[in-house]
C-alpha cells in the first residue's frame, strides 16, 4: 500500500511499534533451555492483550502466531515443544500482525548465550545489510538499488544472498507487491512512490542461494546441489518511502 492520509501513517507506525515490542520481547526470553513454543505462546498473550492478529495466521493459516526457525531453518520454522533452545543455537523470530486494519512485519536473527565468530558475523551482516538497504528507500529511487545493498553487503563480509526469497509491499495485507529483491535486478526499472510501505529483509547465507520447503510445507532450508546445508541470518523492517529520510516504523 500506499500512505495516503494521517490516519494509513498512524496505523502502520502503530503496527509497526507493535510487532517491533514482541520481537525484542520474544528475542529477550530467547534462553538455553525455552521451547520455541513458550516464546510463541508469550507473542500469543501480547497479541491478544493487543487486539492484533498474527498475520501469518490470519492470512495463511500458519500453525503458530510468530515464526521461530532454528539453526538450519530461515524461515517460516513452526514453533514446537520439542524444540528447546541451547547455548549457541542460531535463531530467527519473524512477527507480523494485523493490528486495526493495518499490517507490519518485522524479524530477527541472532545466537543464544555464547555465538561462533561466523555466526555472529553472519547475524551482525544481516542487520548491517537491512538498515543500508532501508537508506534507499526514498522517493524516486530505483526499486533494485535496494537489493544491490543487501547483495554487496553480503559479499563484502564473504557472504551470500538467497535468490529466491525476498521482502515485499505490505501495509493491508501481511505480503503485496512489489516483491523486494535481495540482490539487483538491473532490467527493473521500477521507481519508488512516495508513501510506499515495504518490508525490507535481507537472506545471508553461508554458501547456498537457494531455499527449499521442507516436509511440513512450511520450514524453509538452504542447501546446495551436493545437500548441504548453510547457515542463513535475516533482518526485516517495515518501512515508508518518502521524499527525504525513510520512516522505519518497527525499530
Amino acid at each position: 500500500m500506499s500512505i495516503q492520509n494521517e490516519k494509513d501513517l498512524q496505523g502502520i507506525l502503530k503496527a509497526g511499534k507493535f510487532v517491533a515490542k514482541v520481537r525484542e520481547l520474544l528475542k529477550l526470553l530467547a534462553k538455553p533451555g525455552v521451547s520455541t513454543l513458550e516464546l510463541d505462546n508469550v507473542a500469543k498473550l501480547e497479541f491478544e492483550k493487543a487486539g492484533a492478529f498474527s498475520a501469518p495466521k490470519f492470512d495463511y493459516k500458519f500453525p503458530g502466531f510468530t515464526c521461530i526457525s532454528t539453526n538450519f531453518e530461515i524461515a517460516h520454522g513452526i514453533p514446537k515443544k520439542d524444540t528447546i533452545l541451547k547455548n549457541g543455537d542460531l535463531v530467527n523470530i519473524d512477527v507480523s500482525a494485523k493490528l486495526d486494519g493495518y499490517y507490519a512485519d518485522t524479524g530477527i536473527s541472532f545466537v543464544v548465550g555464547n555465538a561462533n565468530e561466523t555466526l555472529h558475523k553472519l547475524c551482525e551482516t544481516a542487520i548491517e545489510g537491512t538498515m543500508r538497504a532501508t537508506k534507499q528507500a526514498f522517493t524516486g529511487n530505483y526499486l533494485r538499488n535496494i537489493g544491490r545493498e543487501i547483495h554487496s553487503t553480503a559479499v563484502e563480509n564473504g557472504f551470500t544472498v538467497i535468490k529466491n526469497l525476498a521482502g515485499h509491499g505490505t501495509g493491508k495485507k501481511l505480503h503485496e507487491e512489489p516483491q523486494v529483491l535481495v540482490y539487483e535486478e538491473k532490467r527493473d526499472q521500477r521507481k519508488l512512490g512516495n508513501g510506499l510501505v515495504l518490508a525490507i529483509e535481507s537472506f545471508i547465507s553461508t554458501g547456498s542461494q537457494t531455499a527449499y520447503e521442507e516436509e511440513d510445507g512450511w520450514t524453509l532450508v538452504a542447501s546446495n546441489r551436493r545437500g548441504e546445508l548453510s547457515y542463513v541470518a535475516q533482518c526485516e523492517h517495515t518501512v515508508i518511502v518518502q521524499n527525504g529520510k525513510p520512516i522505519i516504523a518497527t525499530l
